[in-house]
């Protein structure tokens, strides 16, 4: 396997270097550990190795091998749980004029009985260092990353009608697209008189190999008017429990939620109810409110 992704970081190569190059930084921006705040993590005296445990992320250990200041780092990383695998990474810097261009990579192998396997997981590895790049990029240059997990657990879901607009766009976009969408979505509910407490996105499909989404950006209505407009359409998310997470901070960030969410379908610490789509909930205005204090809850619903 080869994953590879670059972001750019308006700081010097020093400070990014300085981050990169002491475990005891990777904890905020960590796209794994963040999963599972429980998770034990043991950093070295020198900072330049750790080791971590944990139920939901396994367990393993990585080290530096090679650097050369303010240009890259070479890390072994060893796997240990749920399976045993070795990877080679790296980071390398590059100026680019006032920036610094950062990128990431990973050559790894996976065991042969998973061969079938090899680009989904590349897929995954590289949605997983995009989220860890957003961060660590935030994290340097504003000094705290705001995405914070709380998980609520097992609760029910009372029945939500709704109507929104349905969308498949890539997920390069989905940002810009999802805020057209809700634009829409609201401008008609005010023209209506519609008043619904609730503002959601009912994710209907993630393509994460071709990267791609289908969702539906949605108020809450307890009548549907007779002559909804092209693309827009309704229905009702039905009763059932859910898996919440509650993310605070931007909506950049919410891919952590999710993240989690489905590394928990996949450990079987949850299963998921197939024929309900999972759905978001926006608690606040983000237009009155500061992108660090947003509250999402994610819901998962289970059987």
């Amino acid at each position: 396997m080869h994953i590879e992704r670059s972001v750019n970081i308006d700081a010097s190569p020093q400070d990014i270097y300085k981050v990169l190059s002491d475990f005891n930084d990777w904890r905020p921006w960590s796209p794994w550990l963040c999963m599972e705040p429980e998770v034990e993590v043991n950093v070295a005296a020198d900072a330049k190795s750790y080791e971590w445990k944990g139920k939901r992320t396994g367990s393993g250990n990585m080290k530096i091998t090679e650097e050369r200041e303010n240009e890259f780092i070479d890390y072994d990383l060893n796997f240990l749980k749920p399976w045993k695998s070795f990877a080679k990474t790296n980071f390398t810097l590059t100026s680019a004029g006032d920036k610094t261009k950062v990128t990431w990579v990973m050559n790894s192998s996976l065991p042969f009985f998973m061969f079938f396997m090899k680009g989904m997981m590349e897929s995954f590895v590289g949605a997983d260092y995009e989220r860890g790049l957003d961060m660590l990029k935030v994290y340097v240059e504003e000094g705290k990353v705001p995405s914070d997990l709380e998980f609520h657990g097992v609760k029910p879901q009372d029945g939500i009608s709704w109507i929104g607009v349905k969308t498949e766009c890539s997920l390069d976009i989905v940002g810009t697209q999802m805020e057209a969408d809700f634009g829409m979505v609201k401008s008609y509910a005010a023209d209506k008189g519609i008043v619904g407490s609730k503002v959601m996105t009912i994710y209907h499909k993630w393509d994460i190999p071709k990267g791609k989404v289908s969702y539906t950006a949605a108020v809450e209505s307890e009548s549907v008017p007779d002559d909804l407009p092209d693309r827009f359409t309704s229905g009702k998310v039905p009763s059932s429990e859910c898996y919440v997470i509650r993310h605070t901070g931007s909506y950049k960030h919410l891919g952590n939620a999710w993240a989690t969410l489905y590394t928990m379908l996949r450990n079987k610490e949850i299963k998921n109810r197939k024929r309900t789509d999972p759905f978001e909930l926006y608690l606040n205005n983000p237009e009155n409110t500061p992108q660090n204090e947003l509250i999402t809850d994610v819901y998962f619903p289970i059987r």
